[in-house]
């Protein structure tokens, strides 16, 4: 599923060629898409018509396209959703769900999705902020993200480091991949307790979360396949530089221990045994 970076870098090409544009029709392909707007495909299309986007934002892995109407777009990729830019006689993808054409003519917007996980809606009044979304932590690029409440915020918590780090009511934008990322600069295993950790240690983390987002949009995230590309079609490059995550076996860049791959969440983990050595387990109380 696409990360905060993978979603930034969307919103960036959106920003650049969807500004400013009015929307003359839209053309729902697959209700399903659209399965999030309650009143439907028809209703989705009608509402939108006649409407200027005014900016493209983010939360976390959200979108959401302000409209000078108030309302507001807002979108989430899923596991293999796309938001191309097309010229208006391009082929239709295979996987074509949503159309919208402007009233100048150019480019048109296409949302694409094999899976369709992803999906678009109208928010009522959304254009500042979704209701739909507003429980959803800011992230740590954010500038308003405060650094201090984060670290009180996670040393209250009695789970593990790198449930907390996925927890996107704590802090939003991270998943697997740049969690791992970030741990293993820390020298943090990630079953970690949080409550154990001081608050120097989470800020040195925290610094280490940031670096790592910030490094992977520079290079247009991480494509391990073709179904994460931006507007323009093209992949991201950061897997490159991907220091434990799907590097099971091979050795550490910095000790030179196998990478390991342990079970979590239905999902996978990458840690340096050497430089991320697991916690010592608690022994327990003598009754």
């Amino acid at each position: 599923m696409p990360e905060l970076p993978e979603v930034e870098t969307v919103r960036q090409g959106l920003d650049q060629w969807v500004t400013g544009r009015r929307i003359s029709t839209v053309e729902v392909r697959h209700p399903r898409a659209v399965r999030r707007h309650l009143p439907g495909g028809d209703h989705f299309a009608a509402v939108l018509a006649g409407r200027q986007v005014t900016g493209v934002r983010r939360r976390g892995k959200y979108l959401w396209l302000p409209l000078d109407s108030g309302d507001a777009i807002i979108g989430h990729l899923g596991m293999s959703g796309q938001l191309l830019l097309q010229p208006a006689g391009a082929a239709d993808e295979v996987h074509l769900r949503v159309r919208f054409r402007f009233d100048d003519g150019g480019p048109q917007l296409r949302f694409v999705d094999q899976r369709t996980f992803g999906g678009l809606a109208v928010s009522e009044h959304g254009a500042e902020l979704p209701r739909e979304i507003a429980h959803i932590a800011r992230d740590p690029m954010d500038p308003a993200f405060s650094d201090r409440d984060f670290v009180a915020a996670l040393r209250r918590r009695r789970t593990e480091v790198k449930r907390a780090l996925l927890d996107q009511t704590l802090i939003s934008g991270v998943g697997n991949i740049y969690a791992d990322e970030a741990l293993w600069r820390a020298k943090l295993h990630g079953t970690r307790p949080t409550d154990a950790l001081t608050a120097p240690a989470v800020t040195r983390l925290l610094g280490h979360v940031r670096d790592v987002l910030g490094e992977a949009i520079v290079q247009g995230g991480t494509s391990f396949d073709a179904l994460y590309v931006n507007v323009n079609g093209e992949s991201g490059y950061f897997d490159r530089s991907l220091n434990v995550y799907g590097r099971e076996g091979e050795p550490c860049r910095r000790c030179g221990a196998p990478i390991r791959r342990e079970a979590f969440m239905n999902r996978s983990s990458y840690s340096c045994p050497r430089c991320q050595p697991r916690p010592r387990p608690v022994p327990a109380a003598r009754g």
